[in-house]
């Protein structure tokens, strides 16, 4: 079976996608990218048997009759956080106004243009007023894990979804962005109107909404919806 799917839950699909094939004796063809790029790719025709995106994602494409009606599940709730490389100096998150602080402290800060969290942050240091100080010295990138930027001192500052900063070996997650700065995102699984596999795209969605998964979603940075 065919499936799309954000970054976002990758480090859990690491881990339930090859139980998952073992016990049903399937393969999974998956393909990785940020929900906005999925859904530009899904816009131009590609199609699955089953996609793991934003639930606003899942929502629209089911209004475009692209996917299943009453197909979503939803899987779990992440947050925007920043990392630092391993070893390096924490930045104080716990208040609006020391992030503000710390974004304006950093030599270079890494961000998505297209990716959830990436549209996100642009928001917020617009909201912030330092919009103009922190694009100046960013490292804006098209598509990936903005974890890695760290790595080879692109960037001091890498901000992502929790889960995926936390795909990146050598770096450590500062923390998440304070209330009132945070995005509230929830991913969801759904299956296509066109599937080929539509009962094995159900089946592999259910094994990522199983309750018992719970603490493997909270290792992966996430704060999963079912709870056992």
């Amino acid at each position: 079976m065919r499936l799309l799917s954000t970054l976002g839950v990758f480090g859990v699909l690491d881990v339930v996608m090859p139980e998952w094939e073992a016990a049903n004796g399937a393969k999974v063809a998956a393909s990785f990218d940020p929900t906005a790029l999925m859904l530009e790719r899904i816009g131009r025709g590609e199609r699955a048997d089953a996609a793991f995106l934003t639930t606003a994602g899942i929502d629209a494409l089911i209004v475009d009759g692209v996917m299943v009606p009453g197909s979503r599940v939803d899987l779990a709730r992440s947050l925007v956080g920043i990392a630092v490389r391993s070893g390096a100096p924490r930045p104080d998150l716990s208040t609006l106004e020391s992030t503000r602080s710390a974004l304006l402290a950093a030599r270079c800060v890494a961000y998505s243009r297209k990716g959830r969290s990436g549209i996100f942050f642009s928001g917020v240091i617009e909201r912030l007023g330092i919009a103009r100080e922190v694009n100046a010295r960013a490292l804006v990138l098209e598509n990936g894990v903005t974890a890695e930027a760290l790595l080879d001192a692109r960037a001091d500052l890498a901000v992502q979804q929790v889960s995926e900063l936390m795909l990146v070996a050598g770096v450590e997650v500062a923390g998440a962005l304070p209330a009132g700065i945070q995005d509230d995102l929830l991913f969801a699984g759904g299956v296509f109107t066109d599937a080929a596999e539509p009962d094995l795209a159900r089946s592999l969605i259910a094994a990522m909404a199983d309750p018992r998964r719970a603490g493997l979603y909270e290792a992966k940075g996430l704060e999963p919806v079912n709870r056992g």
